[in-house]
């Protein structure tokens, strides 16, 4: 029986095996459902299903179109990220620009492909509710790794990010500085000393004052202009 309320998930990657596994696993939940499959991001951007997803877990290296460009026409960059799915990119530590790019490209986060099955459930989840990082002990470490690439792949707007992040409160700028650290907002709440929803309003605040996408890409301003480094 279909439930109206469940995450509607579509798994894109061109190993059959590795979808019949996600698939099995994402369908024996309650809270969530396989709804669109494809072996590439060719076929992935042609099917009206993938894009009436919540959330796509996106293989990165794919033949014909890989995750990235898949990424880039799925997602428009001039909508909220609201109004579209949510890509999880599924890659390995080995491919640091692979996951720039695809970070780049409007990704709310990563998942290692061998990550196990409960951190694959709990991070569409969390990214469905897009108020915490994904993994955010996965997502800290793949950071670190590209800290170099982001720096020098955004030095012309550097000024820019750097105006936006001054027009941050101080209490907002502390907050930026925990989610930075792939803080969740309970981690963040406990050390600030402040309820749960102050601090989901402070996240509000700092996304809409950044023009971030979502948290990972505040991730990646906050290195891009210095506010924390590897």
């Amino acid at each position: 029986m279909e439930n109206i309320n469940a995450i509607k998930v579509a798994l894109v990657d061109d190993q059959l095996l590795v979808r019949s596994g996600f698939r099995m696993l994402i369908d024996s939940q309650d809270d969530m459902q396989v709804i669109a499959e494809a072996g590439n991001g060719r076929e992935a951007i042609a099917s009206p299903l993938t894009s009436q997803a919540d959330v796509i877990l996106m293989d990165v290296r794919m033949p014909e179109m890989d995750g990235i460009e898949a990424t880039q026409r799925l997602l428009d960059p001039s909508k909220p990220a609201a109004d579209g799915p949510k890509v999880i990119v599924l890659t390995t530590f080995d491919m640091d620009e692979y996951a720039f790019s695809a970070i780049q490209a409007g990704a709310s986060g990563f998942l290692l492909k061998d990550a196990p099955p409960e951190e694959l459930l709990e991070s569409i989840r969390t990214v469905n509710r897009g108020d915490a990082v994904i993994a955010p002990s996965t997502t800290r470490r793949l950071l670190d790794h590209m800290a170099p690439l982001m720096k020098k792949a955004s030095a012309p707007c550097n000024e820019q990010l750097a105006g936006l992040v001054d027009s941050l409160t101080r209490r907002e700028r502390e907050v930026f500085g925990l989610i930075a650290r792939g803080r969740s907002n309970p981690e963040i709440a406990q050390e600030l000393f402040l309820s749960e929803a102050t601090v989901k309003t402070h996240v509000g605040h700092i996304l809409s004052k950044l023009e971030a996408r979502d948290r990972v890409q505040a991730v990646v301003i906050a290195y891009q202009t210095g506010v924390v480094s590897p």
